[in-house]
């Protein structure tokens, strides 16, 4: 007879990610807009572990696990849910995160987490259900879900969930700076909606809004010229539709902007529905003198120097424990 082990908890890695472009186009009939991204995941990182418990349940900790909710509404758990209607299996886990990413900031820090409870779970079950297929789950819960599996680089289109993936030949340096508060992602498009309306009384809010990718960002990517990258981004919330919503709504984030510009940035903007700002760097020692004038600025809550592109979903660690003979 030989011993049968089982994996009883597994542990994911997943990173944040930042839009290097965010074109807005028209609303959809399903309540969308029409999107099309360029994304980075970054080196930004929560992780969670999927553990075999008799009662559902998700517990939440780290320096970023403010307005996360520990209960069955944490994406998470809902991830855990769908997987396990998917596949037949009955949703007894434990979910532990550890927050790094923080809530409501534009770096998909509550898709991530999705994203990790699919691979956790897909991996604990045994499951093996191809990326693809995790994908396509992801997307049912949220147009983050699948970019933050993937990971590395992607122009996203449809609501955010159709990728593409982008070749890179470099990693380039960011400066992230987290706001005081968060900014819900429907709350600030609701906003952009009312901006648009505004500027054209009388008009659809999304009338004459077209959403395409800069080839100059791809070629930049492509090229790994950090100088490049930095002219092709241009001006602060030049790339990202939801920027003026977003500042509308945050005036104080003008002051981080200035303030990293200042400080050494190459480029700033907001990531996604913002809060968090934005700083493209020239290098490693740039990204530290960027990190101090903004902490000695006072315009932001905390400060992240990172790297990017980062590897999606990643299985951490594994642990098994024994089974029965046979």
């Amino acid at each position: 007879m030989t011993a049968v082990t089982a994996v009883t908890a597994v542990t994911v890695r997943v990173p944040a990610k930042i839009n290097l472009q965010l074109a807005v186009g028209a609303l959809r009939a399903d309540g969308y807009h029409e999107l099309v991204s360029v994304l980075m995941s970054v080196g930004l990182f929560d992780e969670l572990t999927a553990e075999l418990a008799d009662t559902p349940a998700v517990t939440v900790e780290g320096a970023e696990s403010a307005g996360v909710p520990p209960d069955r509404t944490n994406l998470a758990m809902l991830a855990v849910d769908r997987l396990a209607a998917h596949t037949g299996r009955a949703p007894g886990v434990r979910l532990r995160i550890r927050k790094n990413i923080p809530a409501a900031a534009g770096l998909a820090g509550g898709s991530a987490d999705a994203a990790a409870a699919l691979l956790a779970c897909d991996r604990l079950w045994d499951t093996r259900l191809p990326l693809d297929e995790l994908v396509a789950i992801g997307a049912q819960l949220g147009s983050d879900v699948p970019f933050t599996l993937i990971g590395g680089v992607a122009v996203g289109e449809g609501r955010g969930e159709k990728l593409t993936p982008l070749t890179v030949s470099d990693s380039f340096h960011w400066v992230l700076a987290f706001g005081t508060d968060g900014l819900p992602t429907p709350a600030v498009y609701r906003q952009c909606d009312r901006l648009r309306a505004a500027r054209a009384p009388g008009q659809p809010p999304d009338s004459g809004q077209r959403a395409c990718v800069d080839p100059a960002i791809l070629r930049a990517l492509r090229s790994g010229d950090v100088r490049a990258l930095a002219t092709s981004l241009g001006e602060p919330g030049s790339r990202n539709d939801l920027s003026a919503a977003a500042l509308s709504l945050r005036p104080e984030l003008r002051r981080t902007l200035a303030a990293g510009l200042e400080a050494g940035g190459l480029a700033a903007f907001v990531s996604g529905s913002g809060p968090t700002c934005v700083f493209l760097a020239e290098d490693a020692e740039r990204a530290e003198q960027i990190v101090n004038g903004l902490r000695a600025s006072e315009t932001c809550r905390a400060v992240r120097a990172v790297i990017g592109p980062a590897a999606g979903a990643t299985v951490a660690a594994a642990e098994e424990g024994g089974g029965n003979g046979r």
